[in-house]
């Protein structure tokens, strides 16, 4: 099934079913109000919700409506936490490449295979049409693709099998990064605060089952494709390269500690396992391995659009579009 919060003034917006093709939506009145809920008591609500959706997918729902991306939240606005951890070692390796080797830590064995994971803000997350709103274009404004997980309780320990078994639903990510803040932030051996914003999700979350065949092995083996001010961008494979698949970065959170239900783990960027360029703006290519962006920074007024389509041809999550907007003033 698909899922969407809608806005209704609330910080946790109403919880609505999404047809398969996100044409139409039925609220999740009377089954439960938001998706923090859902997920609290899942195996309760969730098999009720799937029936909803074999309705509304069936066009017998009676009071369905039109589905409205630009009405939507995050599928998950805050969350318990927001962890994004690093798929690919290649990126890994830029981040350790930009840091000061006087800062770097000294790596116990085996370092270099576990992936590199990071707290994020996740408190006040973007809805797929909300402006990306900046201070400054000389922050170096730059946008990430990715897929993210939301899993339900996980334990301490958990095995990476066991830990797969938790994920509950699929999200698309624009995970924005300023990328002239990163390298003092890095310096300081502490991680990044400042240049890591508001992330974006797209419209809809989904069960990995809508995915088909494309879910397999705890990875997403589609293509996400990016466009910038309208010009495509290129398709960052979302599985080849990859080192972990979803199992792994979850069982590596839940190594010293639980992980409470609505928890979202994300896969980090997504990009070619080829390295021609063209992926998705300057991610990796920019100013954390010293080499030139091929792309420019993105400026005020810049549009940016982000979206996976599956082995259907159709769209997965809806499609993330957002502006690059200055930060108001008095």
């Amino acid at each position: 099934m698909k899922l969407a919060t809608l806005k209704d003034g609330s910080r946790d917006g109403q919880l609505a079913v999404v047809s398969r093709d996100l044409t139409q939506a039925h609220f999740a009145t009377g089954i439960t109000g938001t998706l923090q809920q859902l997920l609290d008591d899942w195996n309760f609500h969730s098999p009720q919700l799937e029936d909803l959706s074999a309705v509304l997918n069936g066009g017998k729902a009676r009071h369905a409506f039109p589905f409205e991306p630009g009405l939507c939240m995050a599928p998950l606005p805050r969350a318990c936490q927001w962890v994004v951890g690093s798929a690919r070692l290649d990126p890994v390796e830029a981040l350790r490449r930009g840091c000061q080797p006087e800062r770097q830590p000294k790596r116990p064995d085996g370092f270099d295979e576990e992936p590199l994971m990071a707290q994020r803000a996740s408190d006040d997350f973007l809805g797929p049409r909300d402006d990306a709103v900046f201070a400054s274009t000389e922050w170096g404004i730059d946008f990430e693709p990715a897929i993210a997980v939301i899993v339900g309780d996980v334990a301490i320990g958990s095995a990476p099998p066991e830990a797969l078994e938790a994920v509950r639903l699929l999200m698309l990510v624009n995970d924005w990064s300023l990328r002239e803040l990163m390298p003092a932030e890095q310096a300081t051996g502490c991680g990044f605060v400042q240049s890591k914003p508001a992330t974006a999700f797209g419209p809809v979350a989904v069960t990995p089952d809508e995915a088909g065949a494309a879910w397999r092995g705890g990875r997403l083996a589609l293509a996400l494709e990016s466009r910038w001010k309208g010009r495509r961008v290129g398709a960052a494979d979302a599985v080849p390269g990859t080192s972990f698949n979803f199992g792994q970065l979850i069982a590596h959170v839940a190594k010293t500690r639980r992980l409470r239900a609505g928890s979202i783990v994300g896969s980090g960027a997504a990009g070619r396992h080829d390295k021609r360029p063209g992926t998705y703006g300057t991610v990796e290519k920019g100013t954390l391995e010293g080499a030139a962006p091929q792309t420019a920074f993105k400026q005020f007024g810049d549009s940016v659009r982000i979206e996976v389509m599956g082995l259907d041809g159709a769209s997965v999550f809806g499609a993330i579009e957002q502006r690059v907007a200055p930060l108001a003033t008095a």
